[in-house]
């Protein structure tokens, strides 16, 4: 639910806007709220199992969250939806690292391949079903049902967990050790970054702006991390990256967030934009990717059990750096047939890319940091997810025109393969040598828009795949992970 809630609402921003008459300067906050929100209470999920336990934790979020649904669906106002959307957003932030420090926690090692599977099969498949889910509601019934279908899952969650997690006394005492300055800084910190994340293509990387939301994202995590370091009991425990495997698997998770986040992002924003389809039309085009996911996940298990975790990371990021790779060569008429094998590979891949990373960052630590751990490793993902998507946006805004003005050139110079790459007559274009007259150009204008467009996403679709294939430089400063049985 909390990871499938991001994507849901993504398709279907331009039907609440208008249901709600929000300005559509302020409608990406409904998305930037929640991910703020989420973002913060990711690495507070350590301290807040130590308080509640991690029954009344699941509980508690899964309550809050599904409250907070019904409060999304009942709001008639910008204010109201975005204020529902920073309680949804923070309590979904906990139950995501939660699942993976219970896989960890709770099960014996021979099932924790299973476990982690079955985890990670929905929190990598959620971002690539949310269009076609998020689309058909909208289509289907209204809005509102964006929300409203966590209510009845959230409320049978709750009560599974109260009766089957293991019962703890809740511990008050760990609220005398709550760093409340440390708080504000991370807060300020890590909310500061996703703003200036979501400017900086728009405004400028360099902009004041921009500038001085990234300076205090930096100057608020020096301090919280100092002032973390130096107390016995701090709010998030830093210390887990001094552990080479914690930190070589946290790395990973953070390239596969730009390579997952990344691709998620671009199929859409090619789809929409180039292609014209419909949110339902791009949810069944990217369903590819989730089949093979599905198909590839007890294979993943499989080897996971046998095989070096280390093995497995390096071969599931080339693979999926290949399949990111295979993107980058689209055209203007490119569509479901082109994108079916890279679609195929990554889907392939992604679990391989997850799972064994996972068991280097927590296989190996002690129970009783693993929540704290989790909530690093589960945040890594997250800010790589938004950092690739700043590049992507940064790329795209910024290289569509230089990549037009080029198209043009090449254009008047009677070039038939630019031609025949942007769809132009290619009898008006061969031989042709200086301007074009005003009917020529407003027919060709358009076609030099989108390939200019589909230029700048194939470079981005690049740098992506560069991105994904760092991961392989941290796989050599893992140290070996036994696998049981």
């Amino acid at each position: 639910m909390a990871i499938l809630d991001v994507q849901v609402v993504a398709t279907s921003l331009p039907t609440i806007q208008s249901a709600l008459d929000i300005h559509p300067d302020q409608m990406s906050w409904v998305q930037t709220a929640y991910l703020i929100a989420e973002v913060v209470a990711i690495p507070l999920t350590g301290f807040l199992t130590r308080l509640l336990t991690m029954r009344w934790l699941f509980v508690v979020s899964l309550s809050l969250f599904v409250i907070a649904s019904a409060g999304c669906a009942a709001s008639d106002s910008f204010g109201g939806l975005v204020t529902w959307r920073v309680i949804q957003g923070f309590s979904g932030g906990t139950l995501i690292p939660s699942v993976f420090s219970a896989v960890f926690i709770l099960f014996p090692d021979e099932r924790q391949a299973l476990a982690t599977t079955i985890a990670g099969v929905l929190a990598v498949l959620a971002p690539t079903i949310g269009p076609i889910v998020g689309g058909w509601l909208t289509e289907t019934y209204s809005w509102h049902w964006l929300f409203l279908i966590n209510i009845i899952p959230g409320i049978l969650a709750a009560l599974v967990a109260m009766r089957s997690l293991p019962r703890e006394g809740v511990n008050l005492s760990e609220l005398w050790h709550l760093d409340i300055v440390s708080l504000l800084l991370m807060a300020a910190s890590l909310a500061a970054l996703e703003i200036g994340l979501k400017e900086a293509p728009t405004s400028g990387w360099t902009s004041l702006y921009v500038s001085g939301l990234i300076g205090l994202s930096a100057v608020s995590g020096f301090v919280f991390a100092w002032r973390s370091l130096k107390r016995a009991i701090p709010l998030v425990e830093l210390r887990n990256f001094g552990d080479r495997n914690f930190l070589a698997g946290s790395a990973m998770s953070f390239i596969l967030g730009i390579g997952l986040f990344g691709s998620v992002y671009l199929m859409p924003v090619f789809l929409a934009f180039v292609r014209g389809h419909n949110a339902l039309e791009i949810g069944m085009t990217m369903l590819v990717t989730g089949i093979a996911q599905l198909i590839t996940a007890p294979i993943a298990v499989a080897l996971e059990k046998r095989m070096d975790a280390r093995l497995l990371s390096a071969a599931g990021f080339t693979l999926f750096a290949i399949g990111i790779g295979m993107s980058a060569f689209q055209d203007p008429q490119t569509d479901f047939d082109a994108m079916f094998w890279p679609q195929i590979i990554r889907g392939t891949a992604i679990m391989f890319c997850l799972l064994p990373p996972t068991r280097l960052a927590l296989g190996t630590l002690p129970p009783e940091r693993i929540p704290d751990a989790s909530g690093l490793f589960n945040l890594m993902r997250n800010l790589g997810g938004a950092i690739g998507i700043a590049l992507i946006d940064t790329i795209v805004y910024t290289r569509s025109g230089p990549l037009g003005d080029s198209l043009w050139e090449r254009l008047k110079a009677g070039d038939v393969g630019v031609a025949a790459f942007v769809g132009a007559p290619l009898q008006a274009i061969a031989g042709h040598q200086g301007e074009f007259d005003a009917d020529t150009t407003s027919m060709l204008d358009p076609l030099v828009q989108t390939a200019a467009s589909v230029q700048a996403i194939n470079e981005a679709w690049m740098v992506v795949a560069v991105l994904t294939a760092c991961a392989l430089l941290w796989v050599p400063f893992a140290k070996k992970v036994e696998v049981a049985g």
